[in-house]
């Protein structure tokens, strides 16, 4: 891990609200190897947007980062610390250029006024020296790279005439058009049928790999990330809770959090006559959380839950958890027997 182009280092980030700040995200850390792919995975609310636009620099007007550093290190180039660009500074140095960004309803990122083919061109034009004929070829290359057909035709096209998943493919087109080095993607499957979301999955996965891009996945789908991660981070009421390879995370989970997110997962292997939920809430963000934020949804919860908050402990040198179970003094309690009976079915399966 010792090439990462993202480290994210005790991020705190709030909101000023009506009702008080909301304390959203309360000190991440996280790193990405480069050309790796991390998965940010966790219910909605738990900060995985917000961890993304932090590092995007598209806050809302109210947020704001306290604390913490963003440092990225595009290859070839000094390190940036992302926390301390203003917004103007992002836009000329970084987003669309170093850094992109999939958002999960396309409909929203495109313009409804203008045709895709104006759409991917004015973008190059914006960071590139290059003429507007040049700016077109590429616009057209993209989508074909994007596995559009007819590009030409399409390039006259606007968005409503566009299926769901043509446009998402046309978003990423854009997203890629200046060649960045990290891409983030937020939910980018979510609106689209399984199909389609395969596929989508397929085409950022080869253009990862041709162009040597490092990728963040934000989502709850856990199966989305069995098929793309490299490395997983779960978050749950603005921290990271637990973090590891992929294999780590889905074949020996340690928090309680990830036991949960992962019984509630539908199988095929498992004949199971209700799947699971995770029983209550989670907690306002708006002052000081005391103790393990998940404590009162967590049937193994210890007496010490309710009145410190558990550090990372480490599993190994790429995985670690913050749950009180891990101490050397704790209960040996592992995941329920139908998660851990489901685990093992998969590590048979998967070798």
């Amino acid at each position: 891990m010792s090439d990462l182009i993202l480290e994210v280092k005790g991020l705190k980030v709030s909101f000023a609200t009506k009702a008080g700040s909301v304390n959203a995200i309360r000190g991440v850390d996280l790193e990405l190897p480069r050309g790796k792919t991390l998965a940010i995975v966790g219910e909605s609310g738990s900060g995985k947007s917000v961890t993304a636009k932090a590092i995007m620099g598209i806050l809302s007007s109210n947020g704001a980062i306290d604390s913490g550093e963003i440092l990225f290190t595009p290859k070839g180039e000094g390190t940036l610390s992302l926390e301390k660009l203003s917004k103007k500074q992002f836009r000329k140095t970084v987003n669309g250029t170093l850094i992109s960004m999939v958002f999960q309803d396309p409909m929203t990122s495109l313009d409804p006024t203008m045709s895709i083919g104006k759409q991917i061109i004015e973008g190059i034009l914006a960071h590139q020296k290059v003429s507007r004929a040049e700016a077109n070829r590429q616009a057209v290359e993209l989508l074909r790279l994007v596995e559009i057909a007819e590009p030409e035709k399409r390039m006259k096209n606007y968005p409503h005439q566009l299926s769901g998943g043509m446009r998402q493919r046309v978003v990423i087109a854009i997203a890629i058009s200046n060649s960045p080095q990290l891409l983030i993607c937020d939910e980018p499957t979510t609106a689209l049928d399984v199909t389609i979301q395969a596929k989508i999955l397929d085409i950022i996965r080869s253009i990862q790999e041709s162009m040597g891009i490092s990728t963040i996945y934000i989502t709850h789908d856990l199966g989305v990330v069995a098929n793309v991660a490299d490395f997983v981070a779960v978050m749950y009421a603005g921290k990271i809770v637990e973090k590891g390879t992929a294999d780590e995370v889905f074949y020996d989970p340690r928090h309680p959090y990830t036991w949960g997110l992962l019984s509630a997962m539908p199988s095929i292997d498992v004949k199971e006559e209700e799947l699971y939920t995770i029983p209550g809430s989670p907690p306002s963000l708006i002052g000081e959380v005391i103790g393990d934020a998940f404590a009162p949804r967590n049937a193994y919860s210890l007496n010490i839950d309710s009145r410190i908050e558990p550090p990372m402990f480490k599993v190994s040198q790429t995985h670690s958890a913050a749950t009180w179970l891990l101490h050397e003094s704790a209960p040996k309690i592992g995941p329920p027997k139908a998660l851990a009976e489901r685990l093992e079915i998969m590590r048979r399966r998967n070798g």
